[in-house]
This record gives structure tokens, sequence and C-alpha cells, in this order.
């Protein structure tokens, strides 16, 4: 048996998981997450660690490997560090097995990541980071037109006649949307106008990487953001040559990267246990 935690520090948000892998066996024990909100990433990784310990019952020695991703590698108590873009992989073929493709939609950056049935990366692409094609632009929107984050998806449904934003540049996009509110446009057509414009990038990220058909899970920060996963459903379906890929999100999405982390861990682990040279988390 080996217990695995995963800590994926992002730009906003810090989330911990933590598993049981017994027998080719894995087994969710716990998940945390919390908002950084200017204060001490390393601190806060340590507070979502003791929480999912707390959760799970479990002490510090219990757990045989800490894996870290995203921010997170100079977290000083982790054991190893894995790159995102294959704890993502690893968390979506998790989170749903027929997944071939993670689309992680974090606060910076969109990116795309090809895998194979074990989560191993076999392509990917990411935007730049200055694309109005982001979370912090879509939050940067949200709290401008004065509206809560969790309102974003169900007021971009209501839209009746979306205003697409046009601009990559995330500041001249913003200029956009305030020219959009000077001239009385509501608040659902500009944010369906915004995801439907995240959506055709994404939707280019996601054929530049040959992704043109199965399954993509979205992970990520915005995972969980109903209006733009429909409006990546919307764009995809009017894409010729991706007329057979299906998007998928799943309430724990945002955990993709830590649940990659702890399960990549405990594959390392037992790797480095076989060759008797057993790692210790700190």
């Amino acid at each position: 048996m080996t217990i695995a935690a995963g800590i994926d520090i992002g730009t906003s948000t810090i989330k911990a998981a933590l598993f049981k892998v017994e027998n080719g066996k894995e087994e969710w024990l716990a998940r945390y997450s919390l908002r950084i909100r200017q204060r001490d990433p390393m601190e806060l990784a340590r507070v979502a660690y003791d929480a999912v310990l707390e959760d799970a019952k479990l002490k510090p020695e219990d757990v045989n490997y800490v894996a870290t991703t995203g921010e997170a590698e100079s977290v000083p108590f982790h054991t190893g560090h894995f790159y995102s873009m294959t704890t993502h992989a690893r968390g979506a073929i998790y989170l749903d097995p027929q997944a071939r493709a993670a689309l992680d939609i974090g606060a910076l950056h969109g990116r795309a990541i090809s895998t194979d049935e074990r989560g191993k990366v076999l392509n990917y692409k990411m935007t730049s980071q200055c694309a109005s094609g982001s979370g912090q632009f879509l939050e940067n929107i949200a709290r401008y037109l004065g509206i809560a984050q969790e309102e974003i998806g169900s007021l971009s449904s209501q839209a009746d006649n979306p205003e697409v934003v046009s601009s990559i540049c995330a500041v001249l996009a913003e200029t956009d949307v305030i020219n959009m509110v000077s001239r009385g446009i509501s608040a659902p057509n500009i944010l369906k106008g915004i995801h439907l414009s995240m959506a055709a990038r994404l939707s280019k990220l996601l054929k530049s990487i040959g992704m043109v058909k199965g399954v993509v899970m979205v992970t990520g920060g915005l995972a969980l953001d109903k209006g733009l996963v429909a409006a990546l459903e919307e764009d995809i379906g009017h894409i010729k040559d991706m007329t057979t890929t299906v998007v998928r999100s799943h309430p724990d999405s945002i955990y993709a990267g830590a649940i990659g982390a702890a399960l990549w861990g405990a594959y390392r682990y037992d790797k480095l246990a076989a060759q008797g040279n057993l790692p210790r988390a700190a």
C-alpha cells in the first residue's frame, strides 16, 4: 500500500489531494483547496497538506510521497516535483478514463494536452500569457461588471445576442468591454461573447495538437464555468474536422493537477521501492 499526496500551486488557488494506491486500485482519501489572495503560497501549501491529512485521519509519517506540481517546486516538505502538463494529463484520465486530452484553463493561460490511456503526454500547446483567454481576464471583466465569479456561467447562458471580443491582447480586450458597456450591451451578451472568443482560441489549441476526435476533459480554474464549457461545445460543433470531439468537465476538475501529482508520486515511489531505494516525504 502506498499513500501519496499531490499539491498544486496555481496563480490564484492551491489544491491538495491525498490518495491510497494498493494492488492497482486508486482510492481518493481527501481533497482541499483555498484561494491564495496575496498570502504566502508556501505557508498555504502546508495548510492544505495538513487539512487533507486531518480529513483522512493520517499523520505525516503515514505518507510515502508528497508530489508537487505547478508553482509548488519550492514547497519545503515535498518529495518530488512533476511538470503540470504531466499531472493534468494524468488527472484528466483519472476523472474520465475515456479522456484523450486535457484542456487546462487557468488564471494566466490555456493549455491543450493530448494523452494516451495511461496519462502519458503525447503533445501540448498553450496560449501566450497576454492572451485574453484566461481566468484572470474573465475575473477582471466580472469585477468591472459588478458580478460574482459564480454568476458568470449562468448569466452567459441568458445571452440572446452575444458581442464577441476580437482582441487577443487582454488589455485591449478589456477596453473593448468598456466600450460595450457604454453602448448598452447587456452583461449576459458581453460574457457570452467573451466565452465564445475564448472558446475559439481553445478549439484551435486542441486542433493544433491533433485532438480532432474523442473526449476532452476540461481542467483548471475555469473547468466549472458552465458558460465557457457550453461555448467550447458550440465552437467545436462548427469545426468540420472536430464534429466527433466531446468536451467534458467534472465536479473535481479543478483538482486534476493535484490528482495527477499524487498518482505519479505513488507510481514513482513504487518504482523506487522495487529498486530498494525508498524515498520518504519530509
